[in-house]
């Protein structure tokens, strides 16, 4: 191939040769190569102490040649005269390791070491330029800020040792030398290395010899097998060997030439991973030197040889980015790199960070970058580095900083060739707002601080990497052991969340990792950091809704860290009452849709959900602003989960595993969650005595009950109305709106509870297209229950004069419903008649009487007491008006249906104690009119128990005098204990006035006991009287 295409400076003129007759490169010193100039800048202070071979006490060993930056001479032949040398193998690799020089990198130059904190100053002098402003000029201007030299690659490496070609005929002998190692075995460790040195040394002749080309091209994938065979043969728990040093070595050599063997196909990625696992994974330093003082079976001092063996590790991943315009190298070795910087091992942790640090300083200065890009995780390297910046070795971190420092620089360049070409003015944004955070902090203080690195980085990102960065942290925090370095993970994460705001995309993915590392991170702090960031998610309307379905997807009842998430949330005042009603809505959606065969899981969900949020009461004064809508959402959820189990709802499949599913069936069901939601949020909004009477009258029994339910409804409002009335009020003008939607589980518990506030004052200021119209649309409804309610709010109104009116036009329908079947409409009519009685015109009422007469002989004893309680009030309505010619027809009309001509006394006003005699004469009319006294006298017994006195005192003083109506002999038969043992029971009541009545009646029911019947005795007489003679 012409050299003009193919000259390169070679990366290592020096390079070994074969142990033959091929010559090998001169040692020099390396004293002052490289960085050795620029001991004292920032940069040098961030050496690698722990990793160089710096002032490392050497082992007496003769002064060898070591592969380094510094100029290595050799002569241009490498002919016959050269071979005087002492050949390779007999020098013996030990000759190579261990002087007390430098370890440099020669393609990480420090040409700006002094300036590692990043130079924006010149920001300043960018002006908002108009919208034709060149692309180039922003690039250059990029370069001049932050001091990012494009230099090219020759010039970088000008210090390297341009060596002339070697002959043909040592070209053969190498590769000669190299095909009998692919036919044979490599065994011992001189065979090993001969093999190794001769491929690096042919490596020099590919930029002009087309035969080693064609033959190192044909036969990679043998070399990668033997460097994999010889890596897997090198023990992982120790390092006797430099043949791993010379696997590297060999490695950098080729990958200068352009020749890969680390990429490109599945063995050599294999090979990546196998070679990386070979250092990172060695024990620490300390470890092996105490093992080579327990077996001292190799002539290398272990540190040094480590050292070195490392360094050239780091040289081979530099020589991977050298020359990498679209970033596929970088993705490739931060794959590899990345389990080892997560590695709970500090020694491991630390050998990865330094090495990235390395591999990100030299790709910063030979960054040449073309589309497209290949590298795609940015913001998960930007993470890496960050939580590496915090880490509790002072070293380690000291390595991150360094690396993140030209990261940035990175991340500059990389944001410039990819951004928006129409919307470049947005880099320049992000540039001065970069500018601007750093100059808040000293250098120091900015990579001290992982969270401020999030800070400054995030201007840059945009919505994949910020979820990249979100993912890493949350996936370093599980795996990191130290405390420290957990906080400031999870200060990283908050910080990014809270600055990025509404640019994230992957937010279902962000909230479902952190969900499920939740219960792996045991830092108290770091916990409610981690949700503290599902909190800032949840306060953006944005992503609010998604938040709010992705955490309901996790099975019922919620485990310990779900359950703690909901309790903790800490979310802005402005924004805690809309989380709070977009979490509720969902549930009334569940509402309005008609009834299925199953209840959506979503609803119970979202009931557990509301409960862990009562509890842990972070959303108060939202609970409060929204308590109204909230009850009465709990109880519509109440009613549709009446009778439900766990198997009538639509759980979403793999939510629950085939064990988890029998015993959840069986021991949790929707009622019981909807149960402890509504308790909860009565107790949290400071309802103690609502939920107080719901207890002592066993509402909640009531609610639960599938013929009850609408009984718990009344009670829950009567209670409400009763100690709370101004929420009673908000809640009224809520139903408004409401009764006529959903569902008719919906409609009725909204009914119920709007019906029992009817009896506040406030019902009369509603219009009666609210109210009265709308009960006259439920009591043509077809279902029963509704028409109940109807009633019940009717009989609520009609106190109201205002109202009245327009109940009266309802009169037609009400008095239909006095032939119902069902007992509860039949007296709820009955009860709204009574008030309206006296207003009831005469014709109405007549229709009301004929109809009340066939209720006279009804079975159900309510129905008659209320019938005929209705008609006597009717015939005192009519008494008491002026139309007498109405009155009179209906007196006669029931005197004619009674067949009785009741005495004047029977409407007598007073109490009956005060006017005796008219009770008398009563019991008289009574006593002669009807039959089977004895039952009478029973029943009047029963208004003797009356807690009302004035009831209690009228039927013993009836029982007195009534008594002696009744047949004696039957009285006898039945005896009159049981009337004297109630009797006796009155004399000790409260009321002296009551006792004495009772005293009275039962010194007359001792007489009618005691005394024969009157007819019987003048019976006697008469008989006797007949006997006598005349």
């Amino acid at each position: 191939m012409p050299l003009a295409r193919r000259a390169r400076g070679s990366r290592l003129a020096g390079s070994r040769v074969a142990s033959t007759s091929v010559p090998r490169a001169t040692a020099h010193s390396l004293r002052g190569a490289g960085r050795g100039a620029l001991s004292s800048s920032h940069a040098q202070r961030l050496t690698r102490r722990r990793h160089s071979s710096e002032q490392i006490p050497p082992r007496p060993e003769p002064q060898a040649d070591f592969r380094s930056g510094k100029l290595l001479q050799e002569s241009a032949g490498g002919e016959a005269g050269d071979s005087q040398q002492a050949p390779r193998g007999g020098m013996g690799s030990k000759h190579r390791l261990c002087n007390r020089e430098e370890v440099v990198i020669p393609c990480a130059s420090d040409s700006d070491s002094e300036s590692v904190d990043l130079q924006l100053s010149n920001l300043e002098d960018i002006k908002k330029g108009p919208s034709s402003l060149e692309l180039t000029v922003l690039d250059s201007d990029i370069s001049d800020i932050f001091g990012l030299p494009k230099e090219s690659l020759t010039d970088s490496f000008r210090h390297l040792t341009h060596q002339g070609p070697l002959s043909e005929t040592t070209v053969e002998k190498l590769i000669g030398s190299i095909q009998e190692f692919f036919n044979g075995e490599l065994k011992s460790e001189l065979e090993k290395l001969t093999f190794l040195r001769s491929l690096s040394s042919l490596s020099r002749t590919l930029p002009y010899d087309e035969t080693t080309e064609s033959f190192i091209h044909s036969y990679i994938a043998d070399i990668v097998h033997i460097l994999n065979m010889l890596v897997e043969e090198e023990p992982l728990h120790s390092l006797f060997s430099p043949v791993r040093q010379e696997v590297f070595v060999t490695i950098t050599d080729l990958s200068y030439q352009h020749v890969h063997l680390l990429f490109g196909s599945e063995d050599r990625d294999d090979l990546f991973s196998l070679i990386t696992k070979s250092i990172i994974a060695l024990p620490s330093i300390k470890t092996l030197t105490q093992l080579q003082e327990v077996m001292p079976s190799g002539s290398y001092d272990s540190e040094c040889l480590y050292r070195q063996t490392f360094q050239a590790f780091c040289e081979m991943l530099q020589s991977l980015v050298v020359k990498d315009p679209h970033l596929e190298n970088l993705d490739t070795i931060l794959k590899h790199m990345d389990p080892w910087l997560q590695s709970v091992k500090d020694h491991e942790r630390e050998r990865a960070t330094t090495s990235m640090a390395q591999v990100l300083k030299c790709l910063s200065r030979h960054l040449d970058l073309k589309l497209p890009l290949r590298f795609q995780r940015l913001g998960h390297l930007v993470a890496l580095m960050a939580i590496l910046c915090g880490d509790p070795l002072k070293e380690l971190a000291k390595e991150a900083a360094e690396g993140t420092h030209y990261l940035l620089h990175i991340t500059l360049r990389l944001k410039y060739i990819t951004q928006d070409k129409k919307n470049h003015q947005s880099l320049r944004r992000a540039m001065k707002k970069c500018q601007e955070l750093l100059d808040l902090y000293s250098i120091k203080q900015f990579y001290n601080c992982p969270f401020k690195i999030a800070q400054v980085f995030e201007v840059f990102l945009n919505s994949n990497e910020l979820c990249q960065f979100v993912m890493t942290t949350l996936d370093g925090l599980k795996n990191l052991k130290h405390p420290y370095t957990q906080q400031s993970a999870g200060e990283l994460l908050i910080t990014l969340v809270k600055y990025a705001e509404s640019r994230f995309e992957k937010v279902p993915e962000i909230i479902g990792a952190i969900c499920a590392r939740l219960s792996l991170i045991t830092h108290p702090r770091v916990r409610q950091q981690v949700i503290n960031t599902v909190s800032l998610f949840l306060s953006r309307p944005k992503y609010t809704d998604t938040v709010i379905s992705h955490l309901l997807c996790h099975p019922v009842p919620y485990d310990r860290c779900l359950a703690e998430l909901w309790r903790t949330l800490e979310v802005e005042l402005p924004s805690t009452t809309w989380i709070l009603w977009r979490l509720m809505r969902k549930l009334q959606k569940c509402h309005n849709v008609p009834t299925q065969e199953k209840m959506a899981y979503v609803a119970v969900a979202v009931t557990d959900a509301l409960y862990e949020v009562f509890v842990g009461n972070r959303l108060r004064a939202a609970t409060f602003r929204l308590f109204p809508q909230l009850l009465m959402t709990l109880l519509v959820q109440i009613h549709h989960s009446i009778g439900l189990t766990m198997s009538d709802v639509a759980i979403p499949s793999g939510l629950y595993t085939e064990q988890e599913m029998p015993s959840k069936v069986s021991t949790i069901t929707p009622l019981c969650f909807a149960i402890q939601a509504t308790k909860a949020l009565l107790f949290r909004t400071l309802c103690w005595q609502e939920f107080h009477i719901m207890e002592k009258n066993k509402g909640w029994t009531l609610l639960a009950g599938k013929a009850s339910h609408l009984q718990g409804v009344s009670l829950l409002a009567n209670a409400l109305l009763e100690k709370n009335h101004l929420i009673a009020h908000k809640v009224i003008y809520l139903l408004v709106p409401l009764l006529n939607k959903g569902n008719d589980k919906h409609k009725l518990t909204s009914a119920g509870f709007f019906v029992e506030l009817l009896q506040s004052p406030v019902a009369r200021r509603l219009p009666s297209i609210y109210s009265v119209d709308r009960l006259k649309d439920w009591l043509q409804h077809g279902n029963n229950l509704f028409r109940i309610l109807a009633l019940r709010g009717l009989r609520y109104l009609v106190k109201h004069q205002k109202m009245r009116e327009d109940i009266k036009k309802l009169l037609p329908t009400i008095l239909d419903l006095l032939c119902e079947t069902d007992e509860k409409i039949v007296l709820l009519a009955i009860q709204i008649l009574l008030q309206l009685v006296r207003t009831i015109d005469f014709t109405t009422l007549t229709a009301m009487m004929r109809t009340l007469y066939s209720l006279f002989d009804d079975v159900r004893p309510d129905v008659q007491h209320f019938s005929m309680t209705l008609f006597g009030a009717a015939i005192k309505s009519v008494k008491y008006t002026d139309k007498k010619k109405a009155s009179r027809r209906v007196l006669t009309i029931c005197s004619q249906f009674l067949k009785w001509r009741l005495p004047h006394e029977v409407y007598c006003k007073g109490p009956w104690y005060i006017n005796p005699s008219e009770v008398g004469t009563i019991c008289k009319f009574f006593g002669k009119k009807l039959t089977g006294k004895v039952n009478i006298l029973a029943q009047t017994m029963m208004f003797s128990r009356n807690a009302k006195l004035p009831i209690r005192r009228a039927a013993v003083l009836c029982i007195g005098l009534f008594s002696k109506y009744v047949d004696h002999s039957k009285l006898r038969m039945k005896s009159t204990d049981w009337i004297e043992d109630d009797l006796k029971d009155l004399l000790n009541d409260p009321e002296p006035s009551m006792r004495i009545v009772a005293s009275q009646a039962l010194f007359r029911v001792q007489m009618v006991g005691a005394e024969p019947d009157p007819r019987q005795t003048f019976f006697r007489l008469w008989k006797l009287m007949g006997c006598l003679p005349t």
